[in-house]
């Protein structure tokens, strides 16, 4: 069976998912959403099963993920699943929104819909995991991944999980963020130490960051990714004085060539 999954990565979490179940299923495309934001018209896959992996920003989509969803013709498609990655919760929330917009789009949901916990990167809010507690969740990820795997390559049919806590924390936490996630770069800076090297500009899914004068500047349609954050080389970017002595993150197996591919 032909297989497309659609992917959205800021450091590297939910493309490591997303090879890892491309690998067990076979005859599988990867396509990272960034490619297709520019993109007029609705998307109409050309594959039999198709998949949606993400990660779970403030118990939602993120943005550029719910706009792709929206213009996602599934009515054609044998299988449709989600996967998404998650460093705290809000999992089932996100799965029933993406189940959601779908179903508007085409009358045709999600057939099922994992979640895999990963090392979180918010930096805004929080530092990165230790060494030994990261591999730790990434050594249950692998597990995780490979047994989601085999159950959509089973062709397994769920019902998607369900938490009414976690709908709450939607409900009260992601219109606001959603509202103003593209205007969250006014916080960031870049230092001296810059060197003009171009990694921001080139990993940023949103296509975000241009260089002006050696410099990075930000053009206030960031998805919160935070990936220019943790993958600058020197770290010479920040979001305020919180994020200066937090340690960065990127998913060990994936690297930042790879991660430059994730704007298609």
């Amino acid at each position: 069976m032909k297989s497309i999954i659609y992917y959205f990565t800021g450091t590297g979490n939910s493309l490591a998912v997303a090879r890892q179940i491309a690998a067990i299923l076979g005859d599988c495309g990867l396509v990272p959403i960034a490619s297709l934001k520019d993109i007029p018209k609705d998307i109409v896959p050309q594959a039999e099963r198709i998949g949606i992996i993400c990660p779970v920003y403030f118990a939602g989509l993120p943005a550029a993920v719910a706009s792709f969803a929206g213009r996602l013709d599934t009515s054609h498609v044998s299988q449709v699943f989600s996967v998404v990655t998650f460093g705290g919760a809000g999992e089932s929330s996100t799965l029933e929104q993406l189940d959601r917009i779908l179903k508007g789009r085409s009358g045709r949901g999600l057939d099922c819909g994992f979640a895999v916990k990963m090392p979180g990167n918010y930096i805004l809010m929080y530092d990165s995991l230790s060494e030994e507690k990261r591999d730790t969740i990434l050594t249950a990820a692998d597990d995780t991944i490979a047994r989601i795997g085999q159950e959509i390559l089973l062709g397994t049919k769920r019902d998607l999980p369900h938490s009414l806590v976690q709908n709450l924390i939607h409900s009260l936490m992601y219109s606001r963020f959603i509202s103003g996630v593209h205007e969250k770069d006014r916080k960031f800076s870049v230092s001296d130490t810059c060197t003009a090297c171009g990694t921001c500009v080139e990993i940023c899914p949103a296509h975000n960051i241009e260089l002006v004068a050696g410099k990075p500047v930000w053009k206030h349609h960031c998805e919160l990714c935070c990936g220019c954050i943790h993958l600058c080389p020197v770290q010479a970017i920040q979001a305020g004085h919180s994020t200066q002595k937090r340690q960065r993150y990127r998913n060990p197996s994936v690297s930042v060539t790879d991660l430059k591919g994730n704007r298609g």
